[in-house]
């Protein structure tokens, strides 16, 4: 059985608790509501992960599909100035693992909630226009931005992270309801590992090296 995150918990019992009203109503519809309570399960299910250890190495911040690989200036909020960096940005459909991890180790310096609109994650304007939060960490190697961007189903981002906060690579940093995209911003010199169209997996796919990857990696289990 896979770990649901607490997050869920709450929007489960009431598709579980509708589900017997709709039985109760008809059983046609009680047996649709509880393919949705099932699917609601999922949704929300919280995996481990072994996430890869070495210098340099940036992990995929979510599950899903990779939309893009380019260059892009991080959200003004961040304070990071107008020179674009390396942007990858992971969009997660409403069937992938929705609980999001820091893609490298830092300390959470900034984290700041803009309210906007709820376009299709998938379009490259919603990096601009939507709902998000931006989370701005001091690593090693730099300045790297985080940002939760809401889609056309999502509604709610829910941080799990606070400023000050030592994040170890793949530790969670926050859970985005039904839907959405999560973008990384590197430093100069960053290389993108990843192109256009692959699949990710949080805490474990390499997406980038700011720093030169060592020949051997090694693991470490994130819960």
């Amino acid at each position: 059985m896979v770990p649901v995150n607490r997050a869920g918990r709450p929007f489960i019992l009431a598709f579980g608790v509708a589900t017997i009203v709709l039985f109760v109503i008809w059983q046609p519809l009680g047996w649709i509501g509880l393919i949705l309570t099932m699917w609601c399960a999922a949704f929300f299910r919280d995996p481990q992960r072994l996430t890869p250890v070495a210098e340099g190495a940036v992990v995929a911040p979510a599950d899903g599909r990779v939309a893009l690989v380019d260059y892009a200036v991080p959200p003004a909020e961040l304070g990071l100035g107008s020179e674009p960096r390396l942007r990858i940005s992971t969009f997660m459909s409403v069937f992938d693992v929705h609980v999001n991890r820091t893609p490298v180790s830092g300390r959470v310096v900034q984290s700041v909630h803009r309210p906007g609109r709820f376009l299709n994650a998938e379009d490259p304007a919603s990096s601009a226009e939507n709902e998000r939060q931006s989370i701005l960490l001091d690593t090693p190697a730099g300045d790297v931005a985080v940002v939760m961007i809401a889609g056309l189903v999502a509604r709610r981002i829910v941080p799990l992270h606070a400023i000050g906060d030592h994040l170890v690579a793949g530790e969670r940093i926050g859970l985005i309801r039904f839907g959405s995209r999560v973008d990384v911003y590197l430093p100069a010199d960053s290389r993108p590992l990843v192109a256009v169209g692959q699949r990710a997996v949080a805490g474990e796919t390499l997406i980038a090296d700011t720093a030169g990857l060592r020949p051997a990696l090694t693991t470490t289990r994130i819960g």
